[in-house]
Formats: C-alpha cells, structure tokens, sequence
C-alpha cells in the first residue's frame, strides 16, 4: 500500500495541477500524510530550477499551516484523533513519557523534528496535546520546515540532476548529523559555563 502511495504521490509531479499537489502533499504531511513532500519537489524544481525557491517557499508555508492542523488534533481532538495517528504510527505509548518533558525541549523537539527524517506529524500533534506555547511552536516550526525545504531546493538548484540520488537516499542522514552536531555545541557550551 505504502508502495502504491509512493507512485502516485510521484504522478503528481509531473502533472498540470503539480503545484496544487506540491502544496496539498505538504499540508497533510504535517499532520497525518505519510509521504513527505520531498517527493514532489525534488522533481518539480529539477523541471523547473528557475522555479525552485517558489516551490521551496509553497512547501514551507504550507507545511506550517498543516502543522497547526495537527497541533489543533493534539489539542483538541487527542483522544478522537491523535490517539489512532499516534499508536498508528508506534508513538502511542511512548507519548505519556515523551509529554512530561516535552514542553521544557519544546521549540528544539519541533526544530529537529522538522528538518529530520522523524515524522513531523508526531511533533505537531503533540505539540497541541502537551500544550506547548503556539508561538514558540509556529516560529520553531517556519525556522525547521523552511531551512528543510530551501536546503533542498538550493542543493538542486546549484548542483542539478547529479545531487537529486544523494538528496534521496542520505539528506535524513545529512540533516540528522547537523542536528547531532548542532545539540552537541549546545550542551558542550552549557556544561562549561
């Protein structure tokens, strides 16, 4: 079924009403899609590099705006909905441990999660359910989701075509190191003052 999912999401891409799928693809991937939109700007802005910031720009806003969804789902809706998305996706009974520290890490949770390969959709939601500050989530979440996308469409903008396989199959890797390193800087300096 992923598969199939996959393929379609693909079609979009390539087709007259791409844009409108570019952003649909990216508003539902932050509170309940299971493919992320770099599946459609990859090839949307290797067809149209000139076009690349515009489609880096309509994930981003879009992505954010989903991500309210699911930030209203987990603040409203958690039992009725977030719960199910949740277990679906084998968060749901790591979410009671995960919520009580949540709030302290919140903006930095929301941050990595956005330019991680880790589903943003759980952030959202539980950022809604453990109350998280909507400000700190919607400035952590424009800073994460639009270094993600312009990352993305700056590497294929510069480089072309060649970088579209190293984008594929280790941007998750390459953005899960900066992450890494980035956390680690921070801790490195707290723990020496």
């Amino acid at each position: 079924m992923l598969r199939r999912l996959y393929d379609w999401t693909m079609g979009l891409a390539s087709g007259p009403n791409a844009r409108w799928a570019l952003g649909g693809v990216s508003f539902v991937e932050s509170s309940v899609f299971p493919i992320p939109p770099d599946a459609l700007l990859i090839p949307m802005v290797l067809a149209e590099r000139d076009r690349a910031w515009s489609h880096a720009l309509l994930c981003t806003v879009t992505s954010v705006i989903g991500g309210l969804v699911g930030y209203l789902i987990g603040a409203f809706l958690f039992e009725q909905l977030a719960r199910p998305i949740l277990d679906f996706y084998g968060y749901g009974a790591k979410f009671t441990e995960f919520a009580s520290r949540y709030n302290e890490w919140g903006a930095w949770i929301v941050f990595i999660a956005g330019v991680t390969p880790f589903p943003y959709k759980v952030i959202t939601i539980a950022s809604g359910a453990t109350g998280l500050n909507l400000a700190i989530f919607m400035i952590a979440s424009v800073a994460a989701r639009g270094l993600r996308f312009f990352i993305v469409a700056f590497l294929l903008y510069w480089f072309g075509p060649p970088i579209r396989a190293f984008i594929e199959k280790r941007l998750g890797l390459v953005f899960t190191l900066f992450v890494v390193l980035l956390l680690g800087g921070f801790i490195l300096i707290r723990y020496l003052n």
